[in-house]
């Protein structure tokens, strides 16, 4: 089973206006609500390609029970952890000639509340693949990922990790199944300026060498590279399409990558299945569907440069 845990979810409400102009009323040309978290994320594309997942993490109030039967509703299994005060975070968006975000700082979790997660995760078995995804509240500590995955190594769990910082780097001790930086988080780990795929396999295998056993960086236009267990570079060219909205992409190239390798076994294929699902979401204006991910597939990316 795949599980993912988001540690701070939220409901992000996108306003389209024509034009922003502060201190002023203005009324929204259209609207989209939809459930964020990149754990959540993970599951809802892993959803897509029918693989079985289930999403956990903690939520609260109104906005914590709609997004928990906005997922169900969708068919994807959810175990969270209700707290008791606050309510899960809103996220508000506004779309206009640029794009401005305010991010909510989402309710307090309590040590007693970190003792349920960690006696709900004793459920893992092994062959599992846990994704810790995303940043953490302010009430977590900041040792969280990896205090999850000394807890249960040795258990053959797959830990997919998709953070930035200390919390990926105090993670690769573990030897995590699969981290997947993007160009700035891996320079801004190494303080240098990546721009080409030799850039990215030198920074990755750095990483690789401190215990990731696969290295997946996102270059956005530029596709993405992977060096896997076994030592080899693979380099996928971008698909070709026009982006839409980002939101959601690292995390749908993420979930592309799990099922591609839970299908076959192969790391080129999920490199590519992963790189088709993460464009296919730049080119939605939320997370794409499969519908969308088999067109792009069609094309041969090797050729999209």
């Amino acid at each position: 089973m795949i599980y993912t845990l988001t540690l701070n979810p939220a409901i992000d409400y996108v306003a389209h206006v024509g034009k922003l102009t502060s201190g002023s009323i203005m009324r929204s040309e259209y609207e989209n609500v939809f459930f964020g978290g990149k754990g959540i994320n993970v599951s809802t594309i892993l959803h897509e390609h029918k693989i079985d997942t289930v999403a956990m993490g903690f939520i609260a109030g109104f906005t914590g029970k709609a997004i928990e039967h906005g997922l169900n509703e969708k068919g994807i299994s959810t175990d969270f952890i209700y707290l008791d005060n606050g309510f899960t975070r809103i996220n508000v968006k506004i779309r206009a000639e640029t794009e401005t975000d305010i991010n909510g700082k989402g309710p307090h979790i309590s040590s007693e509340n970190l003792s349920q997660l960690v006696n709900k995760l004793k459920m893992l078995n092994s062959g599992d693949t846990l994704v810790l995804a995303g940043s953490i509240p302010p009430s977590v500590p900041d040792d969280i990922y990896e205090n999850i995955m000394k807890e249960h190594y040795g258990k053959n769990i797959n830990y997919v990790v998709d953070a930035t910082g200390k919390l990926l780097l105090n993670s690769l001790k573990y030897n995590p199944f699969l981290i997947k930086p993007n160009t700035d988080e891996l320079g801004e780990i190494f303080s240098v300026n990546i721009t080409t795929t030799e850039d990215a396999c030198k920074y990755a295998l750095k990483l690789k060498d401190k215990g990731a056993r696969n290295v997946l960086v996102s270059m956005g236009g530029n596709g993405a590279v992977l060096l896997d267990e076994t030592g080899k570079e693979h380099y996928m060219p971008a698909y070709k399409g026009k982006v839409v909205n980002t939101v959601g992409s690292g995390d749908s190239m993420v979930a592309g990558f799990i099922a591609g390798y839970e299908k076959t076994g192969d790391y080129e294929y999920a490199l590519k299945l992963g790189t088709a699902s993460g464009s296919a979401t730049a080119f939605s204006e939320g997370l794409a569907d499969i519908n969308k991910i088999n067109q792009l597939l069609k094309q041969d990316g090797r050729n999209n440069k």
